[in-house]
């Protein structure tokens, strides 16, 4: 098992992602966007490349790896109808600073889903087939997270995905079904529940993301938590996982101090800083607890 964090949840910039994975004591990070001095914040796959080598050179420093990207590819930003050579290109600029990097898993999604969809367009998966295979051929696993795209409309979907796209793996986030409608069901959509959608992919999870909330019906948005304090069933399913020899990589996604893909939420970093720090330390403590139970069952 490796512990890790999308870790510009506790600073844009990489010197202050180095310093809390540093505080807590971890070897890994999920990189997802990076701000470098004297450059704009962006994704890894995107930043320039005098930028991209000056963050290398800071990780190698710190003796900090790289398990995962989490790219932009296919993502809750893009629909069927944005260009494809947008995400050609992506695919094109992520595989080299994967392997660069070391990282072995790339994190993808399914396309924003319209309005009332309730169905997969076929065009999303020939494209999930596409970009799946691309990254497979030079040695590299992309992983499907449930979010809002296509693939997370409900576990039916998800499944359906994960069955015409060869070859594709799944990064669970436990979160993210407490907010995202049951598209398998007739409207009005109720939510999802985490632990029917966990069951149904745990076997192609190779990734997981710990996030945790609680749904609030009268500001229709949820409340972040730290681990095992929300709706997540955290607890539950990381439990589940372990008894299943579950050993890869887990990622926290705090969203407390800052919402990624919310424009209006803002924090200070010093409140991401520490936010994350606690998030990470309150998993250890609930992975610890897991641990001490499985030991002390007779």
């Amino acid at each position: 098992m490796k512990l890790m964090g999308i870790a510009d949840e506790a600073s844009p910039s990489i010197d202050g992602q180095i310093r809390a994975t540093k505080e807590l004591g971890w070897k890994w990070i999920e990189a997802r966007f990076a701000k470098i001095d004297g450059f704009e914040k962006g994704p890894v796959h995107d930043i320039p490349d005098e930028a991209f080598d000056i963050m290398v050179n800071k990780l190698e420093d710190a003796q900090i790896g790289v398990y995962a990207l989490g790219s932009t590819i296919c993502n809750w930003a893009k629909t069927i109808d944005t260009p494809w050579d947008v995400t050609i290109r992506e695919i094109d600029r992520s595989i080299p600073r994967m392997q660069r990097l070391g990282a072995k898993f790339v994190r993808i999604m399914s396309f924003k889903p319209a309005d009332e969809a309730h169905k997969t367009p076929d065009i999303v998966f020939e494209r999930l087939r596409e970009v799946t295979r691309r990254f497979l051929d030079v040695g590299l696993q992309p992983v499907h997270e449930n979010c809002m795209n296509h693939g997370g409309m409900s576990w039916q979907h998800g499944v359906e995905l994960l069955e015409k796209v060869p070859g594709l793996k799944w990064v669970f986030d436990t979160a993210n079904p407490i907010f995202n409608a049951d598209r398998s069901k007739p409207q009005p959509w109720p939510k999802q529940d985490p632990w029917e959608y966990w069951q149904n992919v745990k076997e192609h999870t190779a990734h997981i993301h710990i996030k945790d909330c609680v749904w609030v019906d009268e500001k229709n948005d949820a409340d972040y938590t730290f681990p095992g304090e929300g709706h997540g069933r955290v607890r539950d399913i990381l439990e589940d996982a372990f008894v299943n020899g579950y050993d890869a990589g887990i990622s926290i996604e705090p969203h407390m101090a800052v919402v990624f893909h919310d424009a209006d939420s803002n924090a200070n970093e010093e409140d991401m800083f520490n936010n994350y720090v606690e998030y990470g330390r309150k998993l250890e403590t609930l992975i610890q607890g897991i641990r001490n139970h499985s030991t002390n069952k007779p």
